[in-house]
């Protein structure tokens, strides 16, 4: 999320400069253990995450199962600070689906949750949008006085300091939760091929506190410390990074920062593991620097270390990629 520490420092880098990435992953089933996952090729990039699955039913009849692509829940108390890719307030992601090469319609759920309690219906009789962003933000000021005190009285809307002129602000306070579902057929003894892909949440920050003269900052040592263990940054990445930042405090070679977070370790609801793995990584530019826990992923001898394979996979850690160079 926002490194609201830096703001804090002598970090240059102001907090409404940055901003945050959202958690995304690939599709979900139901558990089964009838359909194994024969190969995933998971592409990243800044731009774009593609995924090609080939899912084997493994019996003699056909099996139908709920496949599921949940989109991250938007809280939003929050939502000025997280980078939304798209300003669909539906499809907030631009997510597309083939299933052997044909384009395959899903149906997309959206709800707006106060805890466990769905109030989606108290939004909808107010004629107000489940995810107010853009175009389609609430003006709470200029709601009807009835309508402003029975969101409140619901937790719908949460007080967000006052304005200038002394009146009370308000912020919405629920959570946008989304997914796109469809009913799959897996026709027996047969691979189905499922593509999908979608724009990513990409977390920017127009520097970066890795920089040799930030990260020495006693103050800022809570931060680089968790960068290094969430990214798994290498002293031969820092070492890089230097010879092209330098050692000057202030961000002399325009140096930034993109962050990417997919969720991987969720989905593993098909049979047995992933038969054959294989993870690119697309910087967008070969002169960029790329660091993330590769887990057990090996990396392709002349991939550059931007592509990783691995055999009888079985995701056990989401990724979290860091991305540092000049954009």
């Amino acid at each position: 999320m926002v490194i609201a520490l830096l703001a804090a420092t002598s970090w240059p880098a102001r907090a409404n400069d940055s901003a945050a990435e959202l958690s995304i992953g690939g599709l979900q089933l139901v558990r089964t253990k009838d359909v194994a996952m024969a190969s995933e090729d998971l592409r990243i990039g800044l731009d774009r995450v593609s995924v090609r699955y080939e899912f084997v039913n493994q019996t003699s009849k056909p099996v139908t199962l709920t496949v599921a692509f949940p989109l991250p829940d938007i809280d939003l108390s929050e939502a000025e600070n997280i980078a939304l890719p798209s300003s669909d307030p539906v499809n907030f992601v631009a997510f597309e689906t083939k299933i052997d090469g044909n384009p395959a319609p899903l149906t997309i759920d959206q709800r707006a949750m106060v805890g466990d309690k769905d109030v989606s219906a108290v939004l909808r009789q107010f004629k107000l949008p489940l995810l107010p962003l853009g175009d389609r933000e609430i003006r709470v000021a200029e709601l009807p006085a009835a309508t402003r005190t029975k969101l409140i009285d619901s937790g719908l809307l949460m007080p967000a300091g006052m304005s200038d002129n002394g009146r009370q602000q308000y912020t919405p306070g629920w959570i946008t939760r989304t997914s796109a579902v469809r009913e799959q057929e897996f026709p027996p003894a047969r691979t189905v091929v499922v593509e999908h892909q979608y724009r990513p949440s990409v977390g920017t920050s127009p520097d970066t506190v890795l920089r040799s003269g930030l990260r020495g900052s006693a103050a800022l040592r809570p931060e680089v410390e968790r960068y290094k263990k969430e990214y798994c940054v290498t002293d031969a990445f820092l070492a890089e990074l230097d010879k092209r930042a330098g050692k000057s405090q202030d961000n002399t070679a325009k140096l930034q920062e993109r962050r990417i977070s997919y969720v991987l370790k969720t989905g593993a609801n098909w049979a047995g593991p992933i038969r054959s793995f294989t993870l690119t990584i697309d910087a967008g530019s070969d002169d960029r620097l790329v660091s993330f826990c590769p887990g057990r992923l090996k990396s392709s001898a002349a991939s550059n270390g931007r592509q990783f394979t691995a055999s009888d996979f079985k995701p056990d850690a989401d990724l979290k990629i860091l991305v540092i160079g000049k954009f």
